[in-house]
């Protein structure tokens, strides 16, 4: 009996055991489900229906996409938005036929050689489940790193860097775990910025890392600034690989909790079926070729949006006025140059990851990275070289800029980069 017994109390226990288990398998199971689900969500959320899919040789695909059904309609702001076709101006342009211009301007991106979006659809790389995978979370994804401690660091006044520009004292917002090399110009209200940026490749350290060469416009007050941004980026986490891509961004508070990447989010209107954000730019520079993309930033004085134009004057589309309040009708500072993004700058060891073409400034034109032709856009609606400029450089010995004249004549070229850590940057 006693045996029969202890039979019975082995087989019961094993029977709550395996239901224990059973249980916990089945949460564990629905938590996963429930994570698939969340993903599933967020891919069709982005990924909207596609008119045609083109598959690009370098692993994209690119949907086309109804250009009244883009991400950018999925902001509040935006529920009775009507796409405005083309600016309410002419953009203001330059003749640079008489100037010597050794580098051959460049706009081409490997899906292009695949086929073309038809009209009234725009050009979308589609966001793919690993992408999602890649992100700390869902809602992070396509935004600007911000680490936890962001907002409680960032009052520390020895890491802001008060600068004195055309008479106006300028603070410069803090930019926790990003380094910059910037030529910037304050004291005027600008409503345009642009330049030639030559195209580089280079290269990365940690997973998080991402490096950029581009323009931004800046208003508002400190580390709550509005910004639009453009230009070229390398970014694994985000794109899943080390090429150069054409990327935009937009935050209205410092990229605290607003703002994205590209069309990662409800923001940018775009209307050119030609060209596709996030999508891979070639072919790179060399000391033996020099290859750039035109990037300008410009404000609709009637609309309120801001206009992106690219090579060949080809107006890719807008950020709307109505996602801001200060650039609504100005911006108060431009920088042009470059950042690393990374946990370690500004600490040691110092990540490796590059920017530019990895050489400093110093190297100069074959071998530096570069954005000549800067120009702004005031009131009277032409392109001038600004007024008074300054270079700042967040970590001098491990990137830097450099506002360098060939010649007394000659008008600046900013050039800028660095390999990151090396025998100076430690």
């Amino acid at each position: 009996m006693e045996k029969v017994g202890f039979m019975l109390l082995l087989a019961m226990t094993l029977c709550c055991a395996t239901m224990a288990n059973s249980v916990s398998r089945k949460s564990m199971n629905r938590e996963a489900s429930e994570n698939e689900d969340d993903i599933d969500r967020r891919l069709r959320l982005l990924n909207k229906p596609a008119v045609k899919s083109i598959q690009s040789a370098d692993g994209d695909i690119i949907d086309c996409v109804d250009m009244h059904k883009q991400p950018a309609f999925d902001h509040p702001a935006m529920k009775n938005h009507v796409i405005q076709m083309k600016p309410s101006i002419e953009l203001p342009l330059e003749n640079k036929a008489t100037k010597s211009e050794p580098s051959k301007p460049v706009i081409s991106q490997t899906w292009q050689k695949s086929g073309s979006c038809p009209k009234g659809t725009i050009p979308i790389r589609r966001i793919q489940r690993q992408d999602l995978l890649r992100a700390s979370s869902l809602e992070q994804f396509g935004k600007m790193y911000q680490p936890q401690d962001h907002v409680a660091n960032s009052t520390l006044n020895e890491n802001v860097r008060n600068l004195v520009i055309n008479g106006t004292k300028v603070s410069l917002p803090y930019t926790q775990d990003r380094s910059q090399a910037v030529l910037l110009t304050a004291g005027f209200s600008y409503i345009g910025a642009s330049g030639d940026i030559n195209l580089w490749n280079p290269n990365l350290d940690l997973p998080d890392d991402f490096t950029t060469a581009q323009i931004w416009l800046l208003g508002g007050p400190g580390d709550k600034y509005e910004s639009v941004e453009a230009g070229w980026m390398v970014n694994p986490k985000l794109y899943g690989d080390k090429q150069s891509r054409l990327f935009t961004h937009w935050t209205v508070d410092g990229s605290k909790a607003t703002g994205c990447f590209d069309l990662t989010c409800s923001g940018f209107v775009q209307t050119s079926t030609d060209v596709a954000l996030g999508s891979a730019l070639g072919p790179m520079s060399s000391e033996s070729a020099q290859y750039q993309i035109s990037v300008g930033l410009f404000l609709d004085p009637h609309s309120t949006n801001w206009w992106l134009r690219l090579t060949n004057n080809l107006v890719l589309g807008y950020f709307p006025g109505s996602l801001f309040f200060y650039l609504k009708q100005k911006a108060i500072m431009v920088n042009w140059g470059g950042q690393v993004y990374s946990t370690m700058v500004k600490k040691s060891p110092h990540t490796r990851t590059a920017m530019g073409s990895g050489e400093y400034s110093e190297a100069f034109h074959g071998r530096a990275c570069y954005i000549k032709n800067v120009r702004i856009v005031d009131y009277s609606l032409s392109l001038k070289y600004p007024e008074m400029v300054q270079v700042y450089n967040d970590e001098v010995y491990c990137y830097n800029g450099n506002n360098h004249r060939d010649t007394p004549v000659d008008e600046p070229v900013f050039y800028f980069g660095g390999p990151g850590q090396n025998n100076f940057c430690k």
